[in-house]
């Protein structure tokens, strides 16, 4: 999941960069300045030359330059050398104002300027950073559409294996909205629909404004809309601005003619046959999203969607890749035609990095949690103190305003299911968990039926990340008590709004026993969740007290099972 920091070696290396030559990592408190709030910027400085001065200059809204500071000098044991800590605060601006700057140090010895992170733009939008309201009580259901449903009267393709195109349908979506609004979802996310070089999953796109044929039309998507609103459910797209097809025509026209505008939208690193690519992936071209002519469609194209044809949101692959300057103004482009759009990115990174895009998006997935998740409940390779630590943890460290919507597993990664061994009674803690916490729950369409895993996506003879894509089960091939589990969790988030809104607060820790009760609270009601992880029927009494309100229960708790009291404020 985090391949990159995967190993105690690679994190060494990642902190050691963090510190060497001049670094801001959009380290600004506040992160999202509100109207009236002056902004300090903090830069860190390893470098061989002694520096004379650090400034901020400023591009927009006025051009102006802003001094730093020294206000600290430590030691680096890391690096073995000083670290030096310089400041400045930036001057206040009104609601909606784009405030742009880079920080560039200037050395004692008269050479040239170093530029902070490489000579990154950063920048912010002044304003209310919280996400829209009705999205902290969105339960979101992902849908991939090839795997998803074909159509009535329509079988799946013949294939021969995971990448081959099964055949799900807009329409097959669409028939099947009674289902999803049945089940209690209110919000679905919608896996790439564009057209693309004929992939099964749609992320190599080569048309931001249109629709893949063999999913369906633009008609079909406009109803879509429009019958998922009827039932009170929002739609979300998921946006790509990182990358997208070599077969996008604006690539191939680079590629052809060494003299074409398009030249420009793309990073070469040696002109025609080698460039920057997602992960080194060849047939998807990074694009440069910081050309003024790639920003205009990228943002053009979301502005459609979410304008014109009524998405409600977008989940942002792979943000990790543009500039936080590109979503910042992708923020200002899309809340300007609908202020109650909501965004979020897949940032697969540490707590501080997520955090940094606060203020340019509405929030993040929360893929620390879906580690922690799938380590406690599925492989049991951390202990519920454990898990009570870094859930009191993340509670702290994020505001109350970022978004973080949870997750068990997705389209990307081995199912819960497979990897809890395919024990149900694993799952349904989890799920069970996951929906007691204030993070939005996105359930992957087939994980709520038990739609099998044949091998993971690293074993000998597996196909690899396609394995958790195996097609959605319906009917009576479903599993009806995992089904009906995850039903009862949606109706119970909806009907006690504590799980989302609330605090919550440890009242019974057990490790060794494997019990662990919680508390979900608010000033209207007060529930406790019960949760017993072993082999052994437990039997345990919780009692939970906060400003004069009490409320005790004894739980019994079979084994790997849960209960759930809710109680109003009396």
């Amino acid at each position: 999941m985090f391949g990159s920091l995967a190993t105690i070696e690679q994190r060494v290396a990642y902190l050691k960069g963090q510190r060497q030559g001049v670094k801001h990592l959009h380290r600004r408190l506040p992160r999202a300045p509100r109207a009236g709030e002056s902004p300090t910027v903090r830069v860190t400085v390893e470098a061989a030359q002694t520096v004379a001065r650090i400034e901020c200059v400023v591009s927009e809204p006025v051009t102006a330059i802003f001094p730093l500071t020294l206000c600290k000098n430590e030691w680096d044991v890391l690096n073995w050398t000083y670290l030096e800590t310089w400041q400045a605060a930036l001057p206040s601006q009104p609601d909606g104002t784009l405030v742009r700057y880079r920080i560039k140090a200037i050395p004692a010895d008269g050479s040239d300027p170093i530029w902070a992170d490489d000579g990154a733009t950063f920048s912010y939008l002044v304003g209310d950073p919280a996400q829209p309201e009705w999205a902290r009580s969105a339960i979101v259901y992902q849908i991939f559409p090839d795997r998803f449903y074909p159509g009535d009267g329509r079988n799946w393709n013949a294939v021969t294996n995971l990448n081959d195109i099964y055949g799900g349908t807009l329409r097959g979506i669409i028939q099947k909205l009674d289902y999803v609004a049945g089940m209690g979802f209110n919000a679905i996310w919608l896996n790439p629909f564009f057209p693309d070089d004929n992939t099964h999953h749609g992320y190599h796109a080569v048309d931001y404004f249109g629709v893949n044929p063999r999913l369906g039309s633009m008609d079909d998507v406009r109803e879509l809309v429009q019958a998922a609103h009827e039932r009170g459910i929002r739609l979300i797209l998921d946006f790509v601005a990182n990358h997208w097809s070599r077969e996008h025509e604006t690539f191939q026209e680079a590629v052809r003619n060494p003299d074409s505008e398009f030249v420009e939208w793309y990073h070469w690193i040696d002109y025609p046959d080698n460039y920057e690519t997602f992960f080194g992936v060849m047939t998807l071209p990074q694009v440069n999203v910081d050309h003024p002519q790639v920003r205009d469609y990228l943002l053009r194209s979301a502005q459609f969607w979410l304008g014109e044809v009524g998405f409600d949101g977008l989940r942002l692959d792979y943000a990790l890749g543009p500039s936080h300057d590109f979503w910042t103004e992708l923020r200002r482009a899309v809340k300007s035609i609908n202020p109650d759009v909501w965004l979020f990115g897949e940032v697969v990174e540490t707590p501080e990095t997520i955090l940094s895009y606060e203020g340019c998006l509405d929030g993040c997935l929360d893929f620390p949690l879906v580690q922690a998740f799938r380590d406690t409940f599925a492989l049991e390779h951390m202990n519920l103190a454990a898990f009570d630590r870094f859930l009191a943890q993340q509670d702290i460290f994020y505001p109350a305003t970022f978004s973080r919507p949870t997750f068990l597993d997705n389209h990307d990664m081995n199912r819960f299911y497979w990897l809890a061994g395919a024990d149900k009674r694993k799952l349904k803690l989890a799920a069970l968990c996951q929906f007691t916490l204030t993070g939005q729950p996105i359930v992957y369409n087939g994980t709520e039926v038990g739609v099998p895993q044949e091998k993971g996506m690293e074993e000998a003879g597996s196909q690899g990340m396609v394995e958790s894509r195996q097609p959605m089960l319906w009917g009576e091939a479903q599993d009806e008590e995992l089904r009906e589990h995850f039903r009862w969790l949606i109706q119970l988030r909806r009907a006690h709004p504590v799980f989302w809104r609330g605090e919550r607060q440890t009242v019974h820790l057990d490790a060794a026993a494997g019990t662990y009760v919680y508390a979900r609270y608010d000033d209207a009601e007060v529930a406790l969740v019960g949760l017993n992880l072993s082999e052994e029927r437990q039997v345990v009494t919780a009692v939970f007290s906060h400003n004069g309100r009490a409320l005790q229960h004894t739980f019994n708790l079979e084994p790997w099972s849960s209960d759930i009291l809710v109680a109003g404020n009396e």
